[in-house]
């Protein structure tokens, strides 16, 4: 029995599923099963702090939920990792970002490597990121194209063009081996633009949204051989193993089904 595989675009529209769906299913292994899903009652943009943290709530809701129907593995799609620490602390099966999934895989491909995200804030936000997770030795810079996730969806070639242009002059006056486009959608759509037009792919620029259905492939077969788990002494300890009647007291006051009555 394959590996099942759910993408949870936290956006809290369907409008990025397909994108999503149709570029990654060539990339995923025989016998396995991708179900690309979204967020609901949620804002759908999450490139600001305020609605970023309502976006997580839901995102939680729908690990949970994941894991309950069987899913072997889950990725959160978007390179900010929105919520992906607090979502392993909640559930068993692996929980994967795509920007910390490509930043482990970016060294195969180079020496060092440089950041392609959609715009300023975001840039900011991705340094953060890069801190945590231990890759300032490799990671050069981060740069951005100046879109927002909102209208990537309105103009398919325009997006590609830009990620493309910006990737190919980083590696230039950068001076680095290797490119990540830091935004799932970015990513997503510069896919398509090359799987339409059958463009040569460039060498190293990555595709988060790739990486991150390969980790979760991997770990979730690991995951359903009962080869690895979680650690659940410290950093991934979970509330229930210290206050499990306390646990369940916020589930019933904060849960979805608390707060939109379903």
């Amino acid at each position: 029995m394959g590996v099942r595989i759910n993408f949870i675009n936290p956006f809290g529209t369907p409008a990025y599923n397909r994108l999503i769906s149709e570029t990654l299913t060539p990339y995923l292994n025989e016998g396995n099963e991708l179900v690309v899903t979204n967020t609901e009652n949620c804002p759908e943009n999450c490139d600001w702090w305020y609605p970023k943290h309502l976006v997580e709530e839901e995102v939680f809701e729908c690990v949970l939920q994941a894991e309950e129907q069987g899913f072997d593995a889950i990725i959160i799609g978007c390179c900010n990792d929105p919520g992906v620490r607090a979502a392993r602390e909640l559930v068993d099966i692996p929980v994967v970002g795509p920007l910390e999934a490509t930043m482990q895989h970016a060294a195969y491909y180079g020496h060092d490597y440089l950041l392609v995200t959609d715009h300023r804030k975001s840039a900011a936000h991705m340094r953060d990121l890069v801190r945590l997770y231990g890759g300032e030795s490799q990671c050069r810079d981060v740069r951005y194209i100046d879109w927002h996730v909102t209208d990537m969806i309105n103009d398919i070639e325009g997006v590609a063009r830009d990620a493309l242009a910006a990737s190919e002059a980083a590696m230039e006056s950068g001076g680095v081996e290797a490119v990540i486009l830091s935004c799932t959608i970015i990513s997503a759509a510069t896919e398509k633009w090359l799987l339409e037009t059958g463009t040569r792919r460039p060498t190293a620029i990555l595709n988060p949204n790739t990486f991150a259905l390969k980790m979760a492939e991997s770990l979730g077969f690991l995951n359903s051989k009962g080869a690895y788990g979680i650690n659940r002494v410290g950093y991934y300890e979970q509330m229930t193993q210290r206050r499990p009647e306390e646990y369940q007291d916020v589930r019933r006051k904060y849960s979805r089904s608390a707060r939109f009555g379903k």
